[in-house]
């Protein structure tokens, strides 16, 4: 495994300096980007945090910057250079999008054993194959970013570049695959809530995220991670024919994947979410910081949030101990599974966006066709 050969010294610096922008980076993995990131690196994410940029796109680069970092050490045997020549941005096109039957013919088409072996090593690939269009692409343009934000002009806009990424996408086409295997609906969110069924701080976190991430319209994992009890307001009960008030919370999303953060976007969480978030904040005594945190193994409750893939794992594993297959969930079927259950029950499509803040009708749209389609009269025309 090809690894740069940096001083001890150099690195522990690195790793002081990242935990000044902790609170947007994912520092779990704090010691390995030090290892990997240079000095100017660490100083341009640095830049981008005073400059206010969002943070879970400044998660993205720094993701994308360490990736193409490994890649590059790896690829060359040296870090990559500023600005890229068009030959190592056409290099790392070749490499990660190739023709599986050619790369079965030719095995030196496509990213080289060696190369490949190495990021797996590291944890930086997994699947096997060549990588989606759409990652590519997004790591060029996180690229390219970086590129600019250092006072350099880039080959980025290259015409043979993006000839050479329309014709490999042209050469194998991909079927877009879903975030999500399977949506999370009503009727599976019951039985993930089955689990939960305890007073243990294990239980009542978890029946909280699940309750409080469906509820709120299908929140992101790194929202749900990243919320903090700052970000909650108590609203008046909401009045119910023949019986008690039902509680409601409000959730101040500040910025987020689709806003500035300039509007203040609300959510708002009615009855049983409520009830379950207050369980968990009561028992973990919760009065400030974040709301969802790591819990030791003696039952310590963390100061730190959880991070945002754990969301994730604890999805996967209540869907274990509910019966069902962990590999066809992830976090992304609460947000797909909010609006899957909102077509179900006949709930307008725009009332829904509202609570999920989706700004695209197409795409929020996808969800409801899916549901109503089949059913509906368009269908039915004979």
């Amino acid at each position: 495994m090809v690894k740069a050969k940096k001083s001890a010294t150099a690195v522990e610096r690195r790793a002081e300096e990242l935990d000044t922008i902790a609170a947007v980076l994912p520092i779990e993995r704090r010691d390995e980007l030090a290892q990997l990131l240079t000095d100017q690196d660490v100083e341009t994410l640095r830049h981008l945090v005073n400059q206010g940029m969002g943070d879970n796109t400044l998660r993205a680069l720094t993701s994308d910057l360490a990736y193409l970092e490994a890649w590059g050490l790896a690829a060359t045997r040296h870090s990559l250079p500023w600005p890229a020549p068009e030959a190592l941005l056409l290099k790392f096109v070749a490499h990660h999008l190739w023709d599986p039957e050619k790369r079965a013919a030719d095995p030196a088409h496509g990213m080289p054993a060696d190369v490949d072996e190495n990021l797996r090593n590291q944890g930086f690939l997994k699947s096997t194959g060549p990588h989606a269009p759409a990652t590519v692409r997004r790591r060029l343009a996180n690229w390219s970013t970086l590129t600019k934000w250092r006072g350099f002009d880039s080959a980025f806009a290259s015409p043979a570049l993006k000839s050479a990424i329309r014709l490999a996408v042209r050469a194998v086409p991909r079927t877009r695959g879903r975030k999500s295997a399977k949506a999370v609906t009503g009727d599976v969110l019951a039985k993930l809530l089955a689990t939960c069924a305890t007073d243990s701080l294990r239980d009542l976190r978890d029946r909280a995220i699940l309750m409080v991430a469906f509820a709120s319209g299908g929140r992101r994992r790194s929202e749900i991670a990243g919320l903090r009890r700052e970000q909650l307001s108590v609203e008046a009960p909401i009045p119910v024919e023949n019986g008690a008030p039902l509680p409601s919370l409000a959730i101040h999303l500040g910025r987020t994947k689709t806003n500035s953060g300039e509007q203040d976007d609300v959510v708002y969480l009615t009855g049983r979410p409520v009830v379950a978030l207050n369980a968990w904040m009561a028992a973990a005594k919760i009065e400030s910081g974040s709301v969802f945190r790591g819990i030791g193994r003696w039952g310590t409750v963390s100061r730190r949030p959880i991070d945002p893939q754990s969301i994730n794992a604890i999805l996967k594993q209540r869907a274990e101990l509910a019966g069902l297959e962990p590999g066809e969930f992830s976090a992304h079927g609460l947000r797909s599974g909010y609006l899957t259950e909102a077509a179900i029950r006949n709930i307008p499509l725009l009332e829904a966006m509202e609570q999920s803040r989706h700004r695209s009708v197409q795409q929020a749209a996808g969800y409801y066709n899916n549901v109503t389609r089949r059913s509906g009269r368009a269908a039915r025309m004979l």
